[in-house]
């Protein structure tokens, strides 16, 4: 279960990051604002992909955020060519252990 809603959870932070990257490069790089429409689309997907999640909407937005964090510094690292620090390392992995502690939280209070 924890790994299901972990990607769940990837899937859902890479349709959020996609759907706000792509109007970045429209406004500060010059991309065409045809990019605008799979922004959109991602966006929904985002937003969708929110409500498959198994537990109160609270919680899923506190432990989505850890994985959000992660997310979002790989996509920093890959997409934008930044190399990471030890510290976005240590914050990263201490974004996930929170989130892991919340999703186990939920699990046992039968959400």
């Amino acid at each position: 279960m924890v790994l299901k809603t972990v990607a769940l959870f990837v899937l859902t932070a890479v349709a959020e990051i996609v759907g706000c990257f792509l109007p970045y490069l429209w406004l500060r790089k010059g991309a065409s604002a045809w990019v605008l429409v799979p922004a959109a689309i991602s966006l929904i997907a985002f937003v969708w992909l929110l409500s498959l999640h198994p537990a109160a909407s609270g919680r899923i937005y506190a432990a989505y955020g850890g994985v959000y964090v992660a997310t979002a510094l790989l996509w920093l690292r890959w997409v934008d060519g930044v190399k990471l620090s030890v510290f976005d390392w240590v914050g990263a992995a201490v974004a996930l252990l929170g989130m892991l502690i919340i999703v186990i939280g939920w699990q046992q209070a039968g959400d």
